[in-house]
């Protein structure tokens, strides 16, 4: 069984996400060591880069600070080797095309499997382009993680018949960042994905509550939070790690009542 499918057997999968090199690699190890220790299923890190589109000015500024702080793909490469070697968490990296296309698609996928990385997710590739990588996925048993939203209505079964791993449901529309309230129809969108594949159905984009989660999970399979994490990383700097461990501990439990 892969990494990604123990994340969802144990009932409802916490995925908390932060950016790779925000303050620095060191504590991004630190973190992602504490998040699995706390109960998180599945860790997305999020390869910094200068022109994020799917994301809130939070994970700018994150990318940014990982940026000036010297933070490289190599470099975050070499983090995730040593993180391996003391937890077998699964992890996702969430990345543009542009980073990839720039370190070669080949090289990058290949570098994924040998550092440990379980699955890749590309926001701005879109479904129709995604032979883009596929072939490198399926190449070095990397699984390419196909998102949907609210837009997507009768893509979703398309996306869904060839979708690896688990499918990212995008909850809102607009880039990532907190919100008040989730407004979209999640349980129409997971019925339409279950209809044409069992597969794991995780939600992103806007969770920040327990309260939020615990509404979420009822037709979810995983939750996953980004843009709260990634603040509280901005708060405390390399002192984050224990209020994110409390957080995703909070979270964890929120989702398994």
């Amino acid at each position: 069984m892969s990494r990604i499918s123990e994340a969802f057997k144990n009932g409802k999968a916490f995925i908390p996400f932060v950016t790779a090199g925000d303050p620095n690699l060191e504590t991004t190890e630190r973190l992602v060591l504490a998040m699995a220790d706390a109960g998180a299923d599945l860790i997305e890190l999020g390869i910094p880069f200068s022109d994020p589109v799917a994301e809130g000015v939070v994970i700018q500024r994150a990318d940014e600070r990982a940026l000036a702080a010297g933070t490289t793909t190599d470099r975050i490469f070499e983090t995730v080797r040593s993180i391996r070697k003391k937890t077998n968490v699964p992890l996702a990296f969430m990345t543009y095309i542009n980073p990839i296309y720039v370190y070669g698609p080949d090289k990058f996928i290949k570098s994924c499997r040998d550092a440990g990385i379980d699955a890749v997710i590309v926001p701005d590739l879109p479904f129709e382009e995604k032979a883009e990588l596929k072939p490198f996925c399926a190449q070095y048993g990397i699984a390419l993680i196909s998102l949907i939203a609210p837009t997507s209505n009768e893509r979703i079964g398309m996306i869904a018949k060839e979708a690896d791993g688990f499918v990212y449901c995008v909850s809102s529309l607009g880039v990532t960042g907190v919100r008040s309230e989730i407004v979209t129809d999640i349980s129409d969108m997971i019925a339409l994905v279950k209809a044409v594949k069992d597969i794991p159905c995780a939600v992103g984009f806007g969770i920040s509550t327990p309260e939020q989660a615990k509404q979420i999970a009822r037709s979810a399979d995983g939750v996953i939070v980004g843009s709260a994490i990634v603040k509280l990383v901005e708060q405390y700097g390399e002192d984050a790690v224990e209020p994110v461990r409390d957080y995703v501990h909070q979270m964890k439990h929120a989702i398994s009542g």
